[in-house]
């Protein structure tokens, strides 16, 4: 590479020297060597002529060195710091500037002298001078001979607007003007030259000597240079124009000459050649140039020749528009000459104007035409005009490629074929033109456009987007998640940076997107609607599902041992908020933002509301989200100063223009939230922030005399109260209901008056009646826990207790008779039409209450049992019965199964956008849905009705058979049948729903529970009521751990509700296994007709299996007693409102495997199958046993409630029998209960639903829990028959080859001590047999294991058969396989012909099928088949 640059350089100084020769020696030619070109160079030197070029050394201007001149740096070229430099004269050190105007040269700086040694002050010294002479040289400018122009004096006001279109500025030309001037000046002008005058700048000019053009230029430096025409034909296009050749640089005195004369030499070399030479010549010339420059060429002279500027006009761009056709011809520009300007003094600056070529447009062809009197339209632009044109027409047909979605502002889909007018705003110059709208993509780019109108409206648009992929509008017409998408893409990192943004309105478009992304108003309704429910001011928090980590982080923080907290700090923004959005915005200091919003900027009355609802939704997230909304400096201050006065003025308009002094509803909501994260929490705001003084003035006076707006003075005192019963769930701010509580009776005798069912305040009065209700439950709960805190606190002597409210229990005792007549009259009023949806509405929050008042009453010293049981029972004759059988109840008893969340589908038309990492309750439509419906939902009455039934039947006894109706009605069974069948799946979308309707559920059981003794009716659907009870179990939620605690308490082991164990059960599973026995005459043993006195010895034993099972959910201790206390109003002691995280049901689905599990799980099996210990833990024996006991009575009576658990769960989780112990599957009662259970899991039912190929729960794959099975059986299985039969299950056809290849490869030597036989597998061999094995290897391992003795039919028969069946088959296949295959085929069957051992060769080759009542186990032929015979005969003869 170096050598050939050397070359380059060598030739090129070489052409320069000859081209600066005198006496123009002659030219090198492309054919000429590089020894020609040296003789070239002597003969140069030798004539002592001056270069073109020379050599210089550039001087280093960083380190100081002044140039020199070409002569000097010739000279001094040999020294060692230079570098040899090609140079030619004049030519610049410095690039020239890609800017279109030329680096301006200052004339001065060369003349400026300055040492070394100068100093720089007395240099300014010496220049500067006083302000005295610059002051005393001011002359001013004899304007003496200039004309004065006075106004026309007119008889109108003010001048006459001038129009453009009635003017005509061509008439004017640009000269007479003075040059490009303004439209004003333009119109003077022309009033002026009208008038006979001379324009302005003709009269203040003065006279300038004109300058030469560039036609004017002499010609003596110049010369044409004429292309022939010969070259039409050629692959270059004859050139028109004519090109200059300067001599200046050849160094000559008479350079000039000497370019003409090397002109006419070369017209004449031309003149004489022929046309086929000038083509050679072309030819030779092309090959030898780039083919890019040559095409560059081409598209410049074809560009020139068609686009040619005229002579005369200006060199500047510009574009002629002819109005002729376009079809007629224009003719041949004439060549011209152009001048080049000569060397101007020197100082001053060459300035070079490119001549541009001038391009024709046909006026027809314009999108537009250009009217004369359009502003800045003298310089058209065809490329700009063409987005003045018609779009064209969107495409009407359909397509099925994916089109990008486009939306107008409003956030509404656009279809793809829809064409919109123009003036809509919505076309733009972005791709797709012809489409309306604007895609995700685009708006991401315009919120971040220097533009306010653009960043506000994309940030809107976005806003509006979001509003309706959460409503759900999206689903049916776009493929994906948008909400997922735009999440993915960054748009909650563009939000963020918006609220930053200066401008307000651009800050309000971004809280308004921010709001849209993370609240959804649909929800927020839902969960207001249910807190009057029973346990309805709970909620779960909205965290996101928690990932698995990766093994990788996992090995990487067990060898750093980092804590989470540390391994939170090291996530970046992006990878926070990928997985938990409102995480990743507390992560990127959304609160401060928001508080300088609120307290600085003081926004509009929307925005403010859109801040409060985010932060609302901030605090629903989780506690520690609630805690950071609390401890943002100065937040929750402005919030209570701003929003929630103490003292206010009314506003002056029915929508006040600001918001800030006014309290609002939904700062009152932000509190309620707030308090129930936790009780600490609702402290801080009661006393810090002065929330116990904002609810006495908001409830001490009616919501009319509030001095606010009708329905935001309900709303707000409706927060209120639902704020102050949140505290009082804590058993706090009670005193307050000492000092209002005339005002909560004035609230509740007011709205006793009846308001229409059209007014539009009747909804909000509702809600603030309910809310008042649910108030006053709490306060309920909380004074009956005051007796037992005071006596607590007495016998405590300084340990730890609660203090004991200030409310006692006789501050409650006035309220329930004005409740109960409440209560009466609006069950009367199901009767009237117009007050039934009120009456359901208010119902079960009356219902509840009572429920309440008659739990804690039974608790307190001055409880008066005969007074209570008479109380019941006018409650239950005048109340409750009526209640029970009036047609509106039982019409929505009715509506059951229907509304049921856990029965049936309640997805609707309507289907949310959701992400994971921002859950939400996929409420939008719930008007629609029946199961949040007061007219139609029976979930909040029925909870109300059956809470009181099962408080009213624990306390009156005799009462009990009263409500036996309810428990047997057809809807009620119905319901309850399809609930024992329901697979309900747990979400955010379901799990606030799930847990009322579990609560329904279990009240229904609790109540049969109470019944079935007693009731004859009741008892016959027992068994139901049990299995609704054991498919309850592993449904609840997180928070009702109590609820699962009593269910296995007192249900799921009772007697009663096993009602086969005392009706004969037992004995009808033994009747059925003779009469099987007799009719297929098999004799196993041992064999199902044991399971009958297994069951009955199970039954006798459920207490202890309780025992069991309660011992092993010790653990859950903890949860169990929170749970408790908050479901039986335990107030004082509950430490927060906001439920567990969702991760998953309080039980696993398998948890009557627990007790085996857990024991599995102490023991532990190491990698070699060994045990990590030695002898099993005290009672395990016992426990185990009891837990197979149960296991039996469920699989044999309660099927169905063990269909959740998956076939391959069940015998994964029995493996646990063989694999926690060396011993224990040996003992007895062990043997016989797992005998039992794998009989039951074998039938011939289970074994076609049982598939060992799917991984089981907690387990990545079943073939390593075989892998572990066989390491233990080869360890310690004593050739024990039932450990072969687990052995054996999964070696079936249908199962993996991996498992049947570990026992014939890795662990072969277990064939030794498989001794089962196929009477004792009960598994048909055909299931072993069946279809023919396909694996290779695993053929050669069958063959191998049978040839070398490892398997034998006394040592295991079942794999024996199976063996032989599979290479009897393989030998005499026939049909057509790959050569490899056929291959093995034949040699296996040479090699059994061969073999020596008869008996082995007779089963390989005369095996038929396998026959279970067979000596051997198998059938075999007398002799082959005549197919198989001639088939061996070829094969055998082929060998010879």
């Amino acid at each position: 590479m170096r050598t050939s640059s050397i070359k380059m350089y060598g030739c090129l100084k070489i052409m320069l020297m000859l081209f600066s020769s005198r006496g123009m020696l002659r030219r090198p030619k492309p054919t000429d060597s590089e020894a020609d070109l040296l003789k070239e160079q002597q003969e140069f030197i030798k004539s002592g002529s001056l270069s073109a070029a020379s050599v210089v050394r550039r001087p280093d201007k960083r380190r100081g060195e002044a140039g020199g001149h070409a002569e000097e740096a010739h000279n001094d070229h040999n020294t060692e710091s230079q570098r040899d430099v090609v140079t030619i004269e004049d030519l610049p050190d410095d690039l020239p500037s890609l800017t279109p105007a030329p680096p301006k040269k200052s004339r001065f700086k060369n003349s400026r002298v300055t040492f070394d040694d100068e100093d720089a002050g007395e240099r300014l010294d010496r220049h500067d001078t006083h302000i005295s002479a610059v002051l005393s040289k001011i002359v001013e400018r004899d304007t003496s001979a200039i004309p004065i122009s006075l106004p026309e004096v007119t008889g109108m006001a003010f001048p006459k607007v001038l129009h453009r279109s009635a003017t005509s500025t061509q008439q004017v030309p640009l000269p007479a003007i003075g040059g490009k001037k303004s439209i004003f000046a333009r119109q003077i002008a022309a009033q002026r030259l009208k008038e006979g005058k001379l324009p302005l700048h003709s009269m203040s000019q003065a006279p300038q000597k004109p300058k030469p053009s560039v036609q004017n230029r002499p010609t003596q430096t110049s010369m044409d240079i004429d292309l022939c025409d010969h070259a039409g034909d050629s692959g270059i296009a004859p050139v028109s124009t004519s090109r200059l050749v300067s001599g200046e640089r050849l160094g000559a005195p008479i350079s000039s000459e000497e370019t003409r004369r090397i002109h006419r030499e070369n017209q004449e070399k031309l003149l004489a050649m022929s046309q086929s030479e000038i083509l050679e010549e072309q030819k030779k010339l092309l090959c030898q140039l780039d083919p890019r420059l040559v095409e560059f060429v081409r598209s410049r002279r074809a560009e020139s020749s068609s686009h040619k500027h005229p002579e005369g006009k200006s060199s500047e761009e510009s574009v002629h528009i002819s109005s002729g056709s376009s079809s007629g011809t224009a003719p041949s520009p004439k060549p011209k000459e152009v001048g080049v300007e000569e060397e101007e003094d020197e100082g001053q600056e060459e300035e070079e104007e490119e001549v541009s070529p001038r391009c024709v447009i046909i006026e027809k062809e314009l999108p537009v035409r250009p009217q004369k009197d359009w502003v800045h339209m003298d310089q058209v632009e065809p490329d700009k005009l063409e987005w003045m044109g018609n779009l064209p027409a969107p495409r009407k047909t359909r397509t099925k490629q994916e089109m990008q979605a486009r939306f107008d502002f409003n956030g509404t889909l656009i279809p793809p074929m829809e064409d919109l007018p123009t003036h809509l705003g919505l076309h733009h110059h972005g791709e797709e033109p012809e489409r309306a709208g604007y895609s995700l993509q685009e708006l991401f780019l315009l919120s971040r456009s220097q533009l306010i109108q653009q960043r506000t409206l994309a940030l809107s648009t976005l806003g509006n987007i979001v509003s309706k992929a959460r409503a759900g509008e999206y689903h049916s017409t776009l493929k994906g998640s948008i909400l997922s998408t735009l999440l993915d893409a960054g748009l909650l990192f563009l939000l963020r940076f918006a609220l930053d943004d200066g401008v307000e309105g651009v800050m309000a478009a971004a809280v308004h997107a921010l709001r849209a992304l993370l609240v959804c108003t649909e929800d927020e309704e839902c969960l207001d609607l249910t807190f009057s429910w029973f346990r309805g001011l709970a909620y779960f928090p909205l965290l996101p599902s928690q990932e698995e980590e990766e093994e990788d982080d996992e090995l990487v923080d067990e060898i750093l041992q980092v804590t989470a907290k540390e391994k939170e700090e090291r996530k970046t923004d992006h990878d926070v908020a990928r997985h938990d959005v409102v995480k990743g915005l507390l992560r990127m200091k959304l609160l401060p933002r928001l508080r300088y919003i609120l307290e600085v900027v003081r926004p509009s009355p929307r925005v403010v509301q859109d801040i409060l609802e985010v932060l609302t939704r901030i605090a629903r997230h989780s506690s520690s989200s609630a805690t950071q909304v609390l401890d943002c400096p100065r937040l929750m201050e402005t919030v209570m100063s701003e929003f929630l006065p103490t003292t206010w003025t009314t506003p002056s308009l029915h929508l006040p223009q600001s918001v800030y002094g006014l309290p609002l509803a939904c700062a009152m909501k932000l509190l309620r939230i707030l308090a129930t994260s936790g009780r600490h929490t609702c402290a801080r705001l009661l006393n810090s922030f002065s929330v116990r003084e904002r609810l006495s003035r908001l409830l001490s006076a009616e919501p009319s005399e509030l001095l606010l707006e009708p329905y935001e003075a309900l709303r707000v005192t409706t927060e209120a109260y639902r704020m102050w019963a949140v505290a009082a769930g804590y058993g706090q701010a009670c005193d307050l209901y000492i000092d209002l509580y005339p005002a909560l009776v004035r609230s509740l005798q007011s709205f006793h008056r009846t308001l229409a069912p059209s007014d539009p305040l009747l909804q909000p009065q509702l809600q603030r009646v309910l809310a008042l209700l649910a108030l006053l439950i709490q306060v309920t709960h909380t004074a009956g826990c005051h007796q037992q805190l005071h006596a607590g606190m007495v016998s405590s002597r300084g340990d730890e207790c609660p203090p004991p409210p200030p409310v006692s229990w006789g501050r409650v005792t006035g309220l329930p008779a004005p409740l109960l007549g409440h209560l009466k009259s609006f069950i009367k009023g199901l009767d009237n039409q117009a007050q039934k949806d009120v009456s359901l509405t208010l119902l079960p929050a009356y219902l509840l209450y009572f429920a309440a008042f008659y739990h804690q009453l039974t608790k307190q010293s001055c409880f008066k049992p005969v007074e209570t049981l008479y109380e019941l029972e006018q409650l239950t004759s005048e109340v409750l019965l009526p209640l029970i059988n009036h047609s509106v109840v039982q019409d929505l008893i009715k509506n059951l199964k229907s509304s049921s969340v856990v029965c049936s589908d309640q997805s609707s038309s309507v289907h949310p956008d959701t992400s994971p990492s921002l859950p939400g309750l996929a409420c939008p439509g719930w008007r629609n849905r029946l199961v949040l419906m007061p007219s139609s939902c029976p979930l909040p009455l029925l909870t109300g009705l059956t809470l009181l039934l099962e408080t009213v039947t624990g306390i009156h006894k005799g009462l009990m058979g009263k409500f036996t109706g309810l428990l047997v009605s057809e809807p009620v069974i119905d319901y309850l049948r399809s609930i024992s069948q329901a697979t309900p799946t747990l979400s955010h979308t379901q799990a606030w729903l799930l847990r009322h309707e579990h609560h329904l559920i279990y009240l229904l059981v609790c109540l049969a529970y109470r019944l079935v003794p007693i009731e004859a009716q009741v008892a016959k659907h027992a068994p139901l009521y049990h299995q609704v009870a054991l498919v309850l179990l592993p449904w609840l939620l997180p928070g009702s751990e109590h609820l699962a605690h009593d269910l296995l308490s007192t249900i799921i082991f009772s007697k009663d509700f096993i009602s086969e164990s005392h009706s004969g059960g037992p004995e009808a599973i033994e009747l059925g296994e003779l009469k099987l026995h007799e009719e297929t005459s098999h004799h196993t043993s041992p064999s199902l007709q044991n399971v009958g006195a297994l069951l009955r010895e199970a039954c006798k034993n459920l207490p202890s299996i309780r025992g069991c099972f309660l011992t092993h959910l010790a653990h859950m201790e903890l949860s169990v007693l929170v749970s408790q206390d908050a479901l039986l109003g335990r107030n004082p002691w509950i430490k927060s409102h906001l439920l567990p995280e969702l991760t998953g049901p309080t039980l696993p689905s398998d948890w009557p495997f627990l007790p085996l599990v857990s024991l599995y799980e102490k023991a532990g099996v190491s990698g070699g199958g060994g045990l990590a210990v030695e002898q099993l833990p005290h009672g395990a024996l016992q426990a185990v046993t009891q837990c197979l006991q149960w296991l039996l009575v469920l699989e044999v009576w309660r099927e169905e409630a063990l269909k959740v658990i998956l076939p391959v769960a069940k015998v994964a989780r029995l493996s646990c029998v063989f694999l926690c112990s060396s011993d224990l599957f040996l003992e007895k009662p062990i043997q016989k209960l797992t005998w039992g259970l794998f009989r039951l899991l074998t039938r011939p039912s289970k074994l076609d639903s049982l598939d060992l190929n799917v991984p089981p729960p907690g387990l990545a794959s079943f073939q390593d829990l075989y892998s572990a099975l066989l390491t233990q059986y080869e360890a310690v299985s004593f050739g024990d028959r039932l450990f072969g039969c687990w052995i054996l299950l999964p070696l079936q056809r249908k199962y993996s080859t991996t498992m049947r290849l570990a026992v014939f490869g890795e662990h072969v030597g277990s064939l030794r001590s498989l001794g089962v036989t196929p009477d004792q597998l009960s598994i048909p061999m055909e299931r072993f047999t069946s279809p023919p094995e396909d694996s290779l290897p695993l053929v050669h391992l069958y063959f191998r294991s049978l040839v070398s003795g490892s398997l034998k039919p006394c040592w295991c028969p079942v794999l024996y058969v199976v063996a032989l069946a599979h290479v009897n088959t393989f030998v005499f296949s026939q049909d057509a396989a790959a050569q490899e295959v056929d291959a093995a085929r034949r040699n296996m069957l040479r090699k059994i012909y061969y073999m020596t051992d008869e008996v082995l060769k007779n089963h390989l080759l005369f095996f038929r099928l396998p026959k279970r009542d067979s000596k051997l186990g198998f059938d075999t032929y007398e002799q082959l088949p005549p197919i198989r015979a001639k088939h061996l005969d070829s094969v055998v003869g082929l060998q010879r």
